[in-house]
């Protein structure tokens, strides 16, 4: 099936009220785990790379190729998405390398130059038929900061997308990026305002932090596409401690990799049940 573009999985998503996950890949096993657990759950999936995964690669080009490649071969729909984005730089490239969405966070500037940043992203990225996700109000955890008080004003919100013409829209409504508990505590009636109040489909960072029956009512709510990387990192790693813990003498990498990858597989099946993503 051909790589798919994200504007197209969100939109279907979001008219007929279903979550889209986006999980991040690290490496190649993260990418393949996921696209498995797509097929099995019969689910569109959105195959995240960050920034800060593109700084531990060295490079964008390696791992997103590799992604791209592994999307293409996938028998559900699947989309390549660079996450969290800071350079600008970053975002050409990933334009350039046939990435159908990015996120581009200026969220750290004030709300002026966030607008005037996100906006020339956008075009530059429209102008290539690529779908531009954007942040408003900060969501805690990133670089060690924790803001569970941070929430994004609908009325706000909506004078962002119309002034950025981004496609989607990160809000902060009480999740927290890397937490490995999952005990955030949403604020329900607050995503139905921002659904309500801001045109294009939203998105909840920091996903792993959320319960399952929370996930399933935030999509409920009005939230779409739903970003989870470090539950599914805390499963791989989980997987790798318990293979090498019964076979210490093991030095094949593949042995251990293998069954981190079928264990994000398992997991990611199970989280598209949750966010209802199937069409």
């Amino acid at each position: 099936m051909p790589l798919r573009a994200t504007g197209e999985i969100v939109a279907a998503a979001a008219r007929e009220g279903r979550g889209v996950a986006a999980f991040n890949v690290i490496q190649l096993e993260h990418a393949e785990a996921l696209v498995t657990g797509a097929e099995r759950a019969g689910a569109p999936v959105v195959l995240q790379i960050s920034q800060n995964c593109v700084k531990y690669h060295g490079a964008l080009a390696p791992i997103g190729l590799a992604t791209l490649a592994v999307a293409r071969a996938a028998a559900v729909p699947v989309a390549v998405h660079l996450d969290h984005a800071e350079d600008p730089e970053l975002v050409r490239e990933a334009v350039a390398l046939g990435f159908t969405s990015v996120m581009f966070d200026a969220s750290t500037m004030d709300y002026e130059d966030n607008v005037k940043a996100t906006k020339e992203i956008a075009e530059h990225c429209h102008a290539h038929g690529v779908f531009v996700e954007a942040e408003l109000g900060e969501v805690g955890g990133k670089d060690g900061v924790h803001a569970p008080g941070v929430r994004t004003d609908p009325d706000e919100a909506a004078a962002f997308v119309a002034a950025t013409t981004v496609d989607a829209l990160a809000v902060a409504v009480g999740s927290s990026h890397a937490m490995l508990t999952r005990d955030a505590a949403l604020d329900f009636d607050l995503i139905a305002r921002l659904h309500a109040k801001v045109p294009v489909p939203l998105v909840l960072h920091g996903s792993s932090g959320v319960p399952d029956e929370d996930l399933t009512t935030a999509v409920e709510s009005g939230m779409t596409k739903i970003n989870i990387a470090t539950h599914l990192n805390k499963t791989f790693t989980a997987a790798v401690r318990e293979f090498l813990t019964a076979n210490p003498s093991t030095v094949d990498t593949r042995k251990y990799f293998a069954a981190g990858r079928e264990a994000v597989a398992v997991e990611a099946e199970r989280l598209l049940g949750v966010l209802r993503a199937a069409p």
